[in-house]
């Protein structure tokens, strides 16, 4: 069977289209703290509760407008895929939580820490559930982020654990999502569809306990929340039109771009102390990071080699 070749012009065209969707994916991730910003004056779990109502609205929308609710229901045909799903939607219930908990007080560093050290954790997943080989180059980067955990660990008198728990719990969610035969946004609305119930059981109570859970008296923070689902649809759709024009070791370059946001903006916009600790730990996680991408440069040009 033979097969089809796009022009050099056509697979130009579509890199470009993959490249501006990824900057926007990511760029928008990085952004995201400064969204939440504008949020602050809420609770973390009352955020996360209209995260979730939020997205399930817009998604919902956007696919019923693209014609997709058919793969909706076909998800729903599957009992494992939504198996699947349910325990994706755990592992990003738990990051949603930790993330806005963090940026509410005034935790960003940790957050672009936790985001930096990610797809180390990854690799871990890959090793412990996959049975994966460790690679020489994955065990150096791995190590030198380990010593950057236990130095913080040691030096700073606590385990970054805010970090950590966004660093496993996104791992994680990626892991369960790589293996769970979904296309993104059909999966994300039915994650958040899942945890639905949860949501609006939690704003309910809070409503009976007298708590503002709508936050009907402040208007401009009842548009930040309601917007809470376009910024967390829109970043994921730009995502996957990136990732079906770029190969992976250019998305897995880009994915730094969004912790490197987050990090020049609570340094120089909100001001977080970067003390010599701190600073010896992304030292040492960059460091890791270099390894790691030098390590999948050479697989990617020797795959690309190969091919040719």
């Amino acid at each position: 069977m033979s097969q089809t070749v796009l022009p050099d012009s056509e697979s130009t065209a579509e890199f470009r289209q993959g490249l501006l969707f990824g900057l926007a994916a990511y760029g928008m991730w990085g952004f995201l703290p400064a969204y939440y910003k504008l949020t602050d004056t809420v609770p973390g779990d009352i955020v996360v509760s209209h995260r979730i109502l939020w997205s399930v609205l817009f998604v919902g929308v956007f696919l019923y407008l693209r014609g997709r609710w058919p793969e909706v229901r076909e998800i729903f045909h599957q009992p494992k895929i939504v198996l699947g799903l349910t325990a994706s939607a755990c592992f990003i219930a738990v990051n949603w939580l930790v993330f806005v908990w963090a940026i509410t007080n005034e935790r960003v560093l940790d957050v672009s820490l936790g985001y930096f050290i990610n797809p180390l954790v990854s690799i871990l997943v890959g090793l412990v559930v996959l049975r994966e080989r460790l690679r020489l180059w994955q065990g150096i980067a791995v190590a030198i982020a380990a010593l950057a955990v236990i130095l913080q660990a040691v030096l700073a008198g606590g385990v970054p654990w805010v970090s950590l728990m966004l660093a496993f719990s996104f791992a994680g969610y990626g892991y369960v999502r790589k293996v769970t035969p979904v296309k993104a946004t059909p999966g994300l609305f039915v994650e958040t569809l899942l945890l639905f119930p949860l949501a609006a059981s939690y704003m309910l109570l809070n409503l009976s306990w007298g708590v503002d859970a709508l936050v009907l008296d402040d208007l401009p923070v009842l548009l930040a929340l309601a917007g809470t689902g376009v910024v967390t649809a829109v970043p994921l759709i730009c995502f996957s039109s990136a990732a079906r024009r770029l190969p992976l070791f250019m998305l897995g370059l880009m994915q730094y771009l969004a912790p490197s946001l987050h990090f020049l903006m609570a340094v120089y916009i909100w001001g977080e102390p970067l003390d010599q600790t701190r600073l010896i730990g992304f030292l040492l996680i960059w460091a890791a990071l270099a390894v790691f991408t030098y390590d999948s440069w050479r697989r990617y040009r020797g795959a690309a080699r190969r091919a040719a």
